[in-house]
């Protein structure tokens, strides 16, 4: 499967984003997603995860109660409402997929095998 990450963006602290994860030449419902970020001098960071059929989902500790993940399976499409940004959630925005038979997400970078270009989002004080 192949992904695109858009949407992103420069923002005041306090504003909201919506990103989107778009897959092509595969059903975006064969897979679980991930959204993972990271900022300059970082190391890669779990931002969230959405199981194939949308019924579970999980969020890093930083994001919880401010970004919440869906999906349209039928418009191929995983989307990331992010509200309350804050100059700490700068960070190019990676969207990733890996093929699942169970209703389970994941968190770890190497769970996923297929990653699609990052967007940027920029938080200003």
């Amino acid at each position: 499967v192949q992904l695109q990450a858009s949407w992103g963006g420069f923002v005041q602290s306090g504003d909201s984003l919506r990103l989107s994860c778009t897959a092509s030449s595969s059903a975006i419902s064969d897979y679980v997603i991930g959204w993972f970020r990271q900022a300059p001098g970082n190391e890669r960071e779990f931002v969230a995860t959405i199981s194939r059929g949308g019924r579970r989902t999980d969020y890093g500790d930083s994001v919880k109660r401010r970004f919440t993940i869906s999906r349209d399976n039928a418009k191929n499409m995983v989307s990331l409402q992010m509200n309350s940004l804050e100059p700490d959630d700068t960070a190019v925005y990676y969207c990733a997929a890996r093929s699942s038979v169970t209703g389970a997400t994941y968190s770890k970078q190497y769970d996923y095998n297929n990653w699609g270009q990052g967007t940027l989002v920029t938080v200003s004080s």
